[in-house]
């Protein structure tokens, strides 16, 4: 069972929602984001969602550009993010991380050596966000071997005929953005994303996380409500942005706590029911 496989499972018997945070690796420096990781995993998240910077992004809205920027200014390099999540394993061998970004640093590296360098760093899944399912069985197979979940993302266009092959390749989640645009979008409507999860659940045997939209405790808990999982990126990343030096782990640490408590008061509602 994989890392991930088996937060998931703890969470169910627990009658839990997952929370997962989304940063961008490098932003400030690698230095804050491996800091950020253990204030993340302290703070009650369950999976924690690793961005690699790229240089033409086709789904970040500005704020996730602007944070990959400055990662890319300061040196971040796949090869380090690497290096860095194999540091972070050496004190938490339990929280799984997903690597999350595009193809083309990926395919840089060399897929077969990315695959084997993540597998040895402790990496749990690979989110591409560029590399449709039709063309990714290869690299499917290949993280399988190394015992990596591939991630997927299914948006509100997704046809059943792709939510079909998707729910053949996904293993540990598959991330629902709640929203047609760019990370970061708002107009969040429950309503729809619960019919919507009605119809997903129909296809997959995996759990749901949704993310794009996500900026509160209030729209955080209405998504756990009808979610496997709750993603938050672009919130967490204007923290940081706006967090003056050396204040962006406290920072980061004090928001989260108040998703993770707002999550949690579900389970607690259902158990006083």
């Amino acid at each position: 069972m994989s890392r991930i496989d088996g937060r998931f499972q703890a969470l169910a018997q627990a009658g839990r929602k997952a929370l997962i945070p989304y940063i961008t690796s490098g932003d400030p420096s690698l230095e804050v984001t491996l800091a950020l990781m253990h204030e993340l995993a302290a703070a009650g998240c369950d999976v924690i969602e690793l961005g690699v910077p790229f240089s033409d992004p086709q789904a970040d809205g500005p704020t996730i550009q602007r944070a990959s920027e400055r990662a890319l200014a300061n040196g971040t390099t796949l090869r380090r993010i690497l290096d860095m999540v194999a540091t972070f394993r050496s004190r938490d061998p339990h929280t799984p991380i997903v690597l999350m970004g595009y193809v083309n640093p990926v395919e840089a590296m060399g897929y077969d050596t990315f695959v084997a360098r993540a597998a040895q760093a402790g990496v749990d899944g690979v989110l591409l966000v560029d590399l449709p399912p039709e063309e990714s069985r290869a690299f499917v197979d290949r993280l399988a071997e190394a015992g990596l979940d591939p991630i997927y993302l299914l948006s509100p266009t997704t046809t059943d005929a792709r939510i079909d092959e998707i729910a053949r390749l996904a293993r540990g989640y598959v991330y629902y953005v709640s929203l047609t645009g760019v990370t970061g979008s708002k107009n969040l409507q429950v309503g729809d994303v619960s019919e919507r999860m009605a119809l997903l659940r129909r296809h997959l045997n995996v759990p749901i996380g949704v993310g794009f939209g996500i900026r509160d405790a209030q729209s955080a808990q209405a998504i756990a409500r009808v979610a496997d999982a709750v993603v938050i990126g672009s919130r967490i990343v204007e923290e940081i942005e706006s967090s003056p030096p050396g204040e962006e782990t406290a920072r980061v640490g004090a928001f989260v706590r108040g998703i993770r408590q707002a999550i949690d008061a579900i389970a607690t509602e259902r158990g006083n029911g």
